[in-house]
């Protein structure tokens, strides 16, 4: 395809010359294509991003073919909430990991995504795959959001980046915690980074990444004591760290039921539960933790677009078998 450089003043880069024609492609794709000399101006590559166009220039641009997905698609059941030509809404269950890497090559939800929307899928980055714009931990369960095409990736990767401080995009959880907090809703403003001596571990660390996490509690459960035990939490995302609403609640003094990670010496409060209770959370075996809500702003016609997604079983159990401690 070509682009010709219409007046401007000055001389506007290459890259950014590129991205005001082809709103289509993102601009990490655009670079990679550059840096590849599969971009000429006035019929000479170009390999440099910065590189500066003039008035008039005819700029010629290679697009390849997307090559196949280096994930396989694999037959694997997916709950599909929505889905349209640039976007799919899954309600992820747990123990279901988001994408290939060390441990979990295949049976991940891309390698899934790939067999379900086969040619629909446009290549993102060259290649042929869903573009995974934010992620759920391999044992949270709920609503997750995958981009079908470029221009789908560059808008909702642009909404989670903002996290609804200029725009619609809401992500809400709901958590079963340790104990009840001493007021009803709150805010944990902490930054995250690499846990200083176990590295598969996060958490909350001076000089680390920017992290806020608004909770609200939505139920409270007593133990056979009669005294408070665990809390139902909702929470919502301003930021969007690893593991950040495990790491923010377990800072607080709150953390998740069944989080084997981040509160493991909390295990001896089961015993404070009725025999339902400690039969449900032994069954559980992962973090009580459920993506509920998300809203989002629809890449392509820009209506607002939400989805609610119920506790799944084993956390309703959970919900049911708390409340009938006494």
């Amino acid at each position: 395809m070509e682009v010709i450089v219409e007046g401007s003043e000055g001389s506007p880069r290459l890259d950014r010359v590129l991205a005001a024609h082809l709103a289509e492609l993102s601009r990490s794709r655009l670079k990679a294509l550059i840096l590849a000399g599969q971009v000429a101006v006035k019929s000479a590559a170009v390999r440099d991003p910065a590189y500066h166009v003039g008035r008039g220039d005819t700029i010629t641009i290679d697009v390849p073919e997307p090559v196949a997905a280096e994930p396989q698609g694999e037959n694997i059941a997916l709950d599909v909430v929505y889905e349209d030509d640039d976007l799919i809404v899954i309600d992820k269950p747990a123990g279901l990991v988001v994408h290939p890497g060390a441990g979990h090559e295949t049976g991940t939800l891309v390698n899934a995504l790939i067999a379900h929307c086969g040619e629909s899928l446009s290549g993102i980055g060259g290649v042929k795959r869903p573009g995974i714009v934010h992620r759920l931990d391999k044992d949270t369960s709920g609503l997750l959001v995958a981009a079908k095409n470029d221009a789908a990736h560059q808008s909702l990767s642009a909404q989670f980046a903002d996290h609804g401080k200029t725009g619609e995009m809401r992500r809400g959880y709901l958590a079963f915690v340790w104990g009840v907090p001493n007021r009803s809703r709150g805010t944990v403003d902490a930054p995250i980074d690499r846990h200083p001596h176990a590295r598969e571990k996060m958490a909350v660390r001076e000089g680390g990444r920017h992290a806020v996490t608004h909770w609200e509690i939505v139920e409270s459960f007593k133990g056979t004591d009669g005294k408070p035990v665990a809390s139902l939490v909702a929470c919502e995302l301003e930021t969007g760290r690893t593991h950040q609403i495990r790491v923010h609640l377990a800072h607080i003094g709150h953390p998740l039921m069944g989080d084997m990670v981040y509160g493991p010496h909390f295990k001896t409060k089961a015993t404070h539960l009725g025999p339902e209770g400690q039969i449900a959370l032994a069954a559980l075996d992962r973090q009580a933790l459920h993506a509920y809500l998300l809203a989002l702003e629809h890449p392509k016609t820009g209506a607002i677009l939400e989805w609610n997604s119920d506790l799944p079983r084993e956390l309703d159990l959970l919900r049911h078998s708390l409340k009938a401690a006494l």
